[in-house]
């Protein structure tokens, strides 16, 4: 197959089969009988495979005589990533929110194909990348910034109302509160056992922010040095139980709200992870190229690593490129047997 790089004709096809958009703009299926080329991802029926050829891109296809699919429009993929591309630099440029109207007819698209297009490369909306990143900004400033209004301006508001306003509900305490470890945020906690031993979790009132196992409360301390820590009663103990039972059973699906938050790439990689359906994994790459970042494999790990609620961010799901299991942060028998669960 060739022009293809790390990826055999066996996993292209499965590729093809499961129609993984992560795939789609890293090779192209060519249908001898039909004599066209299509994405990976591609809704028509599937050929047989015995007619079934891949090429690394649309010009290797045409050179022996195939055509673009007009369904797929595999040729489109390069053009969707010159967007998404132009849309991020215009992003980051404007101070103020950009209307997805105008971040479309920038880049050619109507807006509902380009709200599609952006979500199906960064794992984010417009408007939800924008808040991310303004959210980053804020934290990096907050962190090196020895007044909150200083730290408002360096992150590139124009005043502290349109901070406030842009942060509303996405950071879980207030700016203040963050850069001081938590300070004024009451976050509940306890210890449950379960069958994969025992859990720590905590929450604010938000959801959330931490879940692990054999962790204890010293280092959630370390986390959030600043902020009330109050052992959870017996009024939490229908909360617990529900966390509890999607540990020991992944595939339930519990609604369970979570208060954390990340960098933009961070919150993509954890969206994606989410994304992923019980039962089946992904590797690193296909993370990394489902976010529209396929060169960031290793910082696909890093941000799997730094997934602060085990399980309910399902980071287990996450697989090295050449489909063994990779680390875990509670041991290789934990991530063995949530797999295993979920399988069945």
């Amino acid at each position: 197959m060739s022009g293809l790089i790390d990826l055999d004709e066996d996993a292209a096809w499965a590729a093809v089969l499961r129609r993984d958009r992560s795939h789609d703009g890293r090779f192209v299926t060519g249908v001898l009988s039909t004599g066209i080329y299509c994405r990976p991802s591609c809704a028509a029926r599937h050929p047989a495979r015995a007619n079934v050829r891949f090429f690394a891109d649309g010009a290797a296809a045409r050179a022996v005589g195939l055509r673009a699919c007009k369904r797929c429009l595999p040729d489109d993929v390069a053009r969707d990533e010159t967007a998404v591309l132009a849309a991020i630099r215009a992003i980051r440029a404007s101070e103020e929110p950009l209307a997805l109207a105008s971040l479309a007819a920038q880049c050619g698209y109507s807006p509902a194909h380009f709200q599609r297009v952006f979500t199906r490369h960064t794992g984010l909306s417009p408007s939800a990348y924008a808040r991310a990143l303004r959210t980053e900004r804020a934290r990096e400033a907050l962190s090196d910034s020895e007044r909150v209004v200083d730290a408002i301006y360096e992150a590139g508001f124009s005043a502290p109302s349109r901070f406030y306003e842009s942060m509303k509900g996405r950071m879980g305490m207030e700016p203040s509160a963050w850069k001081n470890g938590g300070q004024g945020v009451r976050i509940h906690w306890t210890q449950a056992p379960t069958s994969l031993g025992r859990m720590l979790v905590a929450w604010t009132d938000k959801g959330v922010c931490r879940l692990s196992f054999e962790e204890e409360a010293e280092a959630l301390a370390k986390r959030f040095p600043a902020a009330e820590l109050k052992p959870a009663g017996e009024e939490a103990a229908q909360f617990v139980s529900a966390i509890v039972a999607e540990v020991e059973s992944p595939r339930t699906g519990a609604d369970i709200p979570v208060d954390v938050r990340g960098t933009a790439f961070q919150e993509a990689v954890w969206k994606a992870l989410s994304d992923i359906p019980p039962g089946e994994t992904r590797s690193y790459a296909q993370i990394a190229a489902s976010i529209g970042k396929p060169a960031a494999v290793r910082a696909v790990g890093s941000a799997c690593g730094a997934n602060p609620v085990a399980v309910l961010i399902p980071c287990h799901r996450a697989l090295r490129t050449d489909g063994t299991l990779g680390g875990y942060a509670y041991g290789v028998g934990i991530k063995t047997e949530l797999l295993k669960r979920e399988g069945e």
